[in-house]
């Protein structure tokens, strides 16, 4: 059965994008046919982060009615399915949210996991995707502000009845992380999965456009977004990367041979 999760924050700059694009990718190397969709529809950049170059047909044209999901989905690292949104500013006046419910319905077949990247703030384009979600996971920085426009999030997600599955703390140093973690957690009243470190990998992932863990896969950063995979994918523990690279041939190997008998 497909597991949803909408990766959201009050505001932007938090590294939700990033948060979904490693994510994305960690579950596609754990063998997880998994998909990521951009539903931040006026200031879209995961397709850049994926090293998408040529989107012709994207969620804008989907939720405009003039194309099927299938023709916005493109593939990326280990397989994953990138859905990306367009970047004209009239392509965004033209696609109606109303229909990302749709296009959820229509993936259901399509993948054992599905992230939105959300659009920052509580706009009507930013509401949507928390209803349609299983989860919603909430993208913290460790400052203030991050907490209170998160706090927002999750009060607007269970307003709606949705439901919040944990919170993520990204950019995270040495100095704050253990002092950040417990004050966040009683500041919003959910559990933090796990804490993505500050990490200068990262940068160089973005500025390359790939995600940090094909980039720089042993990396600290590399691990944390690993380890919340294995989580979401009920693993008891993280495995290596050259394990899960392994992994990944050997299931490879056994679909082609599958297709030749």
């Amino acid at each position: 059965m497909i597991r949803a999760y909408t990766i959201a924050s009050g505001k932007g700059g938090t590294g939700k994008t990033t948060v979904t694009a490693n994510l994305g990718t960690a579950l596609a190397q754990y063998g997880r046919e998994t998909c990521v969709v951009d539903t931040d529809m006026g200031m879209a950049n995961l397709g850049l982060v994926l090293g998408l170059t040529e989107t012709p047909v994207t969620l804008h044209e989907v939720l405009a009615g003039k194309a099927s999901i299938q023709d916005a989905m493109y593939e990326g690292p280990y397989g994953l399915k990138i859905v990306p949104s367009g970047l004209s500013l009239q392509g965004f006046q033209n696609a109606d949210p109303q229909k990302l419910k749709d296009v959820m319905c229509d993936l259901t077949d399509a993948c054992d996991f599905l992230f939105f990247d959300a659009p920052a703030g509580i706009g009507a384009d930013g509401v949507i995707p928390l209803t349609v979600a299983d989860e919603v996971l909430l993208v913290v920085n460790p400052e203030i502000s991050s907490l209170v426009d998160a706090l927002k999030i999750k009060i607007l997600t269970e307003m709606i009845d949705g439901a919040v599955g944990g919170a993520i703390l990204n950019r995270a140093t040495l100095e704050n992380s253990d002092v950040s973690r417990g004050k966040i957690e009683k500041t919003l009243g959910v559990s933090i999965i796990d804490t993505i470190p500050e990490d200068v990998n990262i940068r160089r992932a973005a500025a390359a456009r790939t995600p940090v863990i094909v980039g720089s896969p042993g990396s600290e950063s590399s691990k944390a977004f690993r380890r919340i995979a294995a989580r979401l994918v009920g693993f008891p523990a993280e495995e290596e990367p050259e394990k899960v690279q392994e992994g990944f041939i050997e299931r490879l190997a056994r679909a082609l041979f599958r297709r030749e008998t």
